[in-house]
């Protein structure tokens, strides 16, 4: 680590997973417009979400984080941003009535542009090319021209991510959100889901004990009809973020105005490396993804470095295992926290560790496996005296066929129907809301 730490003293360390541009002139050009462009969020609006993660670690609310596995810039449509709002306030709303807390909502959007990779290059039908790195850095297509990273992708990734947070700003402000007007939130094509009546029934319920409050107070009932909303995406590309991380008026620090909560992610993760340089100078919250991968004494330097003062809310341990090593994997990373006395909160990602490819080459993720790792996660937390204190979901509103499993009980002959994501599969909207009524029984049986 710098002793001096400045937006840009990570360009002394090794830094993973970063685009090899072929010209570096347009590139630092690309950069320079960035950071001079308007920030996309408020450092009111980052201290705000770092009080309620602060609360969400003393087991006061609950966190929903989700989205996209990785965004496209040919997504940003009204629709599709609609649609995956929806699904998320669906989700927020069941987790509420499970856990009879507050819930936190974070999307993976207006960001996640960019995705780390296991090679650098590919073979594709014999050519030797880079690998697609996210719409931030490259295009998929199976090109050369294509797959040269791009710095001009940045700005039109800056440009997609104001119009996606834009929009939904106007909807969660504008009453989308009201409790009043379920029918809002409606998907048409998900309207003879297998979770639907359960759904149905729980929102009239909640619906209902609104309407009796207002009428005995006489008054409507206040903020039900808007809802805060923040975002979050990897902190993959570290030039990016830096052009987009500010000094503002009145508050000391510096703040990543790119995004609310940026992660930092399990191949960047090395406590000597330029993401984690980084990430430990911003005020933002900060999430680490954990797994097999980082055993419990590098979790502790992570911490070290990232919080060194131990502040509640400032450090996200977001872990991923996969259902068949969390029982290993788990409890000497939340023994280790508890034994040192650090305060973070812990969010399971019960998606990436259960990732497979198919015979026919297809990556897919098992419904049941997710929901199994994510039951376990609240037993072995409750089991070591800890508690969940939320979940990350890779998931979208769209009728995709990514991931196998759920009530319709997809197959793997199911995958070919509806596959868009270029990277990683997600549940679709019958999924999701089928996790989200699973794990608030969960909740509530627990409560």
């Amino acid at each position: 680590m710098a002793v001096e730490w400045s937006p840009g003293s990570w360009r002394g360390l090794p830094a993973l997973q970063q685009p090899d541009y072929p010209d570096q002139e347009e590139f630092k050009r690309a950069l320079t417009e960035l950071s001079a462009l308007p920030p996309l969020v408020t450092s009111w609006e980052v201290v705000a979400l770092k009080e309620q993660l602060a609360r969400a670690s003393a087991g006061q609310c609950f966190v929903m984080q989700g989205g996209d596995c990785v965004e496209r810039f040919a997504h940003c449509t009204s629709q599709r941003i609609a649609n995956q709002l929806k699904i998320l306030i669906q989700m927020s709303l069941v987790l509420v009535q499970g856990s009879k807390k507050p819930v936190v909502r974070i999307g993976r959007f207006a960001g996640q542009y960019a995705k780390p990779r296991s090679a650098n290059f590919e073979v594709v039908n014999g050519q030797r090319l880079p690998s697609y790195r996210g719409d931030l850095i490259n295009r998929p297509e199976c090109c050369l021209d294509a797959r040269t990273p791009d710095p001009q992708l940045l700005l039109r990734g800056y440009e997609r991510a104001a119009l996606t947070l834009n929009f939904i700003r106007a909807l969660v402000k504008g009453g989308f959100a009201d409790l009043h007007h379920p029918e809002y939130w409606n998907l048409a094509w998900a309207t003879n889901s297998p979770q639907a009546d359960e759904y149905h029934h729980l929102l009239k319920s909640i619906t209902e004990s609104l309407k009796f409050m207002e009428n005995i107070l006489g008054v409507p009932a206040g903020g039900s009809d808007r809802i805060d909303f923040y975002t979050s995406h990897e902190a993959l590309h570290l030039g990016y973020e830096e052009a987009q991380t500010r000094q503002v008026p009145y508050r000391p620090g510096w703040y990543n105005l790119s995004t609310h909560f940026p992660w930092i992610g399990i191949r960047t993760t090395s406590p000597e490396g330029a993401h984690v340089e980084y990430m430990r100078g911003i005020a933002n919250p900060v999430g680490v993804k954990v797994g097999m991968a980082t055993p419990p004494d590098t979790v502790l330097r992570l911490i070290d470095i990232l919080n060194p003062a131990n502040e509640p809310g400032r450090i996200v341990l977001i872990h991923r295992f996969g259902v068949d090593k969390i029982d290993a994997g788990l409890p000497p990373l939340i023994q280790a926290v508890r034994r040192e006395g650090r305060t973070v909160l812990w969010i399971c990602d019960p998606m990436h560790g259960n990732t497979r490819t198919t015979a026919s080459g297809i990556k897919t993720r098992s419904f049941d496996e997710i929901e199994n790792e994510l039951s376990r996660a609240f037993d072995i937390h409750a089991g070591q005296g800890s508690f969940l204190g939320g979940v990350h979901i890779e998931l979208t509103g769209e009728n995709v066929t990514e991931c196998t499993g759920g009530a319709r009980g997809l197959s793997e002959q199911d995958l070919h129907r509806a596959y868009e994501s270029e990277v990683d599969p997600r549940l679709n909207y019958e999924q999701s809301l089928e996790l989200a009524l699973l794990v608030a029984r969960k909740m509530a049986g627990e409560r």
